[in-house]
């Protein structure tokens, strides 16, 4: 064989070798897209508490049949801003709370209305229930802060009163969700007194295991019990016991 055609075979058979990993990339990457396979189920495995969270896009949510499908707690959206409800919190919260599930309510920070009437807002709509977790404040980017975001002393004057009037009325610290990108850009390790609810929905957190309390794995599970315009669903796992988790709850 002369060199020329050793070289033509080398080059053919990297063509082709390149062309089917670049096929099983593609293949696999739909897979994931479509939530098919999801490498964060298998590294959530070692968690036994877990736990769903729901919006209106969920639509109408049949309770006791998301419950029996190895859900522990949930937690449903109530409030966005100083005035928005979200459309399914009040049925979603009652339903929710006929199940066994240990619940909670969820509000979504603004970066556009005092943290002072966010907390009064949160109070009217979310009962300090006892049995039920402490409210969570959902901080992360939204429509064009990512690109332009906040100033860090901007943002933490609306967080900080939001985060003190809620625990002064429900009795307990509220929970803080968010992501590692939001966590580095504003919060820092200032916030370690608030129970943490970490978003990664690729590998795990790279915020230390002891500093989380509640992990976001996943934002493309299907499971059965609702019928809303999003087919996906959001799951999380607990660092703890079922016990623990109930040692969280409001008094």
């Amino acid at each position: 064989m002369s060199t020329r055609q050793g070289r033509r075979r080398w080059v053919r058979w990297t063509v082709a070798v390149a062309g089917s990993l670049v096929l099983v990339v593609g293949v696999l990457a739909l897979l994931v897209w479509n939530g098919v396979i999801w490498p964060n189920r298998f590294l959530a495995d070692g968690y036994d508490v877990r736990g769903v969270d729901v919006s209106r896009y969920q639509g109408e949510i049949d309770w006791p049949v998301l419950a029996a499908q190895g859900v522990d707690f949930a937690f449903v959206k109530a409030t966005e801003g100083s005035s928005h409800v979200d459309e399914r919190y009040a049925a979603n919260w009652a339903g929710a709370l006929e199940t066994d599930l240990v619940v909670g309510a969820y509000h979504f920070l603004s970066f556009e209305s005092p943290g002072e009437d966010q907390a009064a807002h949160v109070v009217e709509q979310v009962p300090a229930l006892a049995g039920t977790l402490p409210p969570v404040v959902d901080a992360e980017f939204y429509a064009g802060f990512a690109a332009d975001p906040l100033p860090v002393d901007e943002l933490r004057a609306i967080l900080d009163p939001l985060l003190a009037d809620l625990e002064a009325h429900y009795g307990a610290p509220p929970i803080l969700y968010t992501t590692s990108e939001f966590r580095d850009r504003y919060l820092g390790d200032d916030y370690g007194r608030y129970p943490l609810w970490i978003r990664a929905v690729a590998l795990t957190p790279d915020v230390p295991r002891h500093e989380w309390e509640f992990w976001q794995y996943s934002d493309r599970e299907v499971l059965d019990g609702y019928s809303g315009e999003e087919e996906f669903i959001d799951m999380n796992v607990f660092d703890g016991s079922l016990d623990d988790l109930h040692a969280m709850t409001l008094d």
